[in-house]
């Protein structure tokens, strides 16, 4: 029992902070571009942050993270969305497609950052490699699974959003109207 607790504390340790950095930057990502297009309501809330407890949902960013641990699947988990007003942004219909794709854009940039220090992990000390080599790996894999997954054309995700945002108006409209 206590090897197997301790290995389950292991798995949620190597995979707290890559989860954390995914949402935390994700979600900043859309403030910061919105407020560069001409909507402050991020910062106005006090979400234009990376600290995570700002973004943190207690079911997205923890409870269902750690259930999908435990019984033995891969992390997954959302944050609470950035406020964003769409009808401040200087050019709504093509602004809103950027502040939607900043989010998987920063998520991937992330990844290719894990990427880029995975071979570094070499020069650590074996006791230090052994976590920071497979928390990059999570790194890279939660990253690049947060970024396909948000850009799936399905409203309210990023990828429905863009889609709203290219379409021709009739079509956008209905496609909209998914939007909860």
């Amino acid at each position: 029992m206590t090897a197997e607790f301790g290995a389950w504390f292991a798995k949620i340790a190597l995979w707290a902070l890559p989860v954390l950095f995914a949402v935390s930057f994700h979600e900043a990502a859309h403030g910061y571009v919105a407020r560069w297009l001409g909507d402050d309501t991020a910062a106005r809330a006090g979400r234009l942050t990376l600290n995570p407890i700002a973004h943190v949902d207690p079911f997205g960013t923890i409870l269902l993270p750690l259930i999908l641990l435990l019984v033995g699947g891969v992390a997954f988990g959302y944050a609470k969305p950035v406020p964003v007003n769409f009808a401040r942004l200087l050019h709504p219909r093509r602004d809103s497609a950027l502040v939607a794709l900043a989010g998987p854009v920063t998520n991937l940039l992330l990844a290719l950052a894990a990427v880029l220090l995975l071979p570094l992990t070499m020069l650590l000390p074996d006791a230090l490699a052994r976590w920071a080599q497979p928390m990059l790996q999570i790194m890279v894999f939660f990253n690049c699974i947060i970024a396909v997954f948000n850009m799936m054309p399905i409203p309210p995700l990023d990828g429905g959003r863009v889609a709203v945002a290219v379409l021709p108006r009739s079509l956008a409209r209905e496609l909209a109207r998914l939007e909860p």
